[in-house]
């Protein structure tokens, strides 16, 4: 009997190390680096677990999933995705497995993810992926310009004061105070207390108030407060290597995972250079649904249906998501802070981060965490960003189309879209 049982345990063994190595594709070098990072910890835990890691752009994952689904080929076990590109799997049956009944029968998962997070990658009560990071928006700021160019921390607390200091700055100085993105129309439109999309499905429910945050833009654009990039965004890398280090803004408006990888990854010299601060606040009179702060984009993590490896797959991700180390070092290598909320009681979640000048960011965003407006999520969403940011926002902020006549042709495009 006990040869026997040696035998069994020898097999179950045997088949255990020779599973194949679990494929987690991600869209970011940087967190590449730290997924291999995760996996060495894990393996202390598992030392049977392998994965294969490998980075594809942004922009490139959808269509290299989209490949892998189709031929049926080389598909991962877990694939990370961010929020406005998820949206375009959401077209009738999606290929991820349905995360809800492990999420809601563990008492770590359960009511850990930020609510505003978590509801970005469900599907009625599914739950589609677990949100990597709270992408709340705050300041980051030039603490050298702003001591040369005598602008007060505090000037700059509320919309009102940030759009005073850029006219000065330009009076003065003839210097501008921030960058436009396309991405800022939504950020700012959900921080009034709209959205893109409603509940039903709508786009622009609220098209005067849309027009009138356009406006708004338009306004910074035409006061030379805040104006586009050569190419249009602050996601590029002309952008840091231009702009920022020409000293051609004092400020940028960005996500944690704006701060924590792509500044320091393209800025590394201006380290201690820049500060914190909150995202500017509507007035309450004018907007008395207005939030402390916003959010765009951020990354989930999703195991697919055809990993013939989901079990493993899942206890990898639920790891890797609630664990300390797994947060803290999410955080502290430059990737995102992260969207689980029991590990803001780390202390490594709130020290002072050098790059910023001692500012701690995880404190900003924990207190912005309290009032971060909800997204209706929806599978067009990723067609509006994109045709937002490539057909539309340059034309309405040049003055070339006025932003009723854009809105309105964006909303009928979107109408007219495939449903799904």
């Amino acid at each position: 009997m006990k040869t026997i049982f040696s035998f069994y345990c020898l097999l179950f063994a045997t088949i255990i190390s020779a599973a194949d190595p679990l494929k987690i594709w991600i869209t970011s070098y940087q967190d590449k680096k730290y997924y291999e990072a995760m996996v060495k910890e894990y393996q202390k835990l598992d030392a049977s677990f392998e994965a294969s890691i490998e980075a594809y752009g942004f922009m490139e994952m959808p269509d290299k999933l989209n490949i892998a689904m189709k031929t049926g080929q080389g598909s991962p076990d877990i694939v990370q995705l961010d929020e406005v590109l998820f949206s375009v799997f959401l077209r009738g049956e999606t290929p991820f497995v349905d995360l809800a009944e492990h999420v809601n029968k563990d008492a770590k998962l359960s009511g850990g993810f930020h609510p505003q997070r978590l509801a970005l990658f469900k599907q009625g009560e599914k739950i589609l992926a677990l949100p990597q990071s709270l992408s709340a928006y705050v300041l980051y700021y030039r603490r050298d310009l702003f001591n040369k160019y005598h602008i007060r921390k505090e000037e700059v607390a509320t919309w009102e004061g940030l759009y005073e200091v850029g006219m000065r700055l330009q009076k003065d100085y003839q210097q501008r105070f921030m960058p436009l993105d396309p991405s800022y129309f939504e950020v700012l439109l959900r921080q009034r207390g709209f959205q893109m999309f409603d509940n039903k499905g709508q786009a622009f429910p609220d098209m005067s108030i849309a027009i009138d945050t356009m406006e708004f833009l338009i306004d910074l654009n035409d006061n030379k407060i805040a104006q586009l990039p050569d190419r249009g965004t602050i996601f590029d890398p002309v952008f840091f290597n231009g702009d920022v280090m020409n000293n051609e803004v004092v400020a940028v408006l960005g996500a944690d995972w704006y701060g924590l990888d792509m500044m320091q990854n393209f800025c590394p010299d201006l380290d201690g250079s820049w500060g914190i601060l909150p995202m500017p606040r509507w007035n309450k009179d004018e907007f008395p649904t207005s939030r402390k702060s916003s959010t765009f984009a951020g990354q989930g993590l999703s195991i697919m249906k055809s990993s013939q490896q989901q079990d493993r797959a899942w206890k990898f991700l639920k790891w890797v998501m609630s664990s300390k180390n797994g947060n803290i070092e999410r955080y502290t290598q430059g990737n995102s802070f992260s969207a689980y909320m029991p590990s803001w009681i780390y202390p490594e979640m709130t020290e002072g981060s050098s790059y910023f000048g001692g500012d701690s960011m995880g404190k900003i965003l924990i207190d912005s965490s309290t009032d971060l407006p909800p997204i209706a999520m929806n599978p067009k969403r990723g067609i509006c960003v994109f045709l937002l940011r490539e057909k539309y926002f340059a034309s309405i902020i040049m003055g070339n189309v006025n932003p009723k006549t854009a809105l309105d042709k964006l909303r009928e495009a979107l109408n007219q879209a495939p449903k799904f």
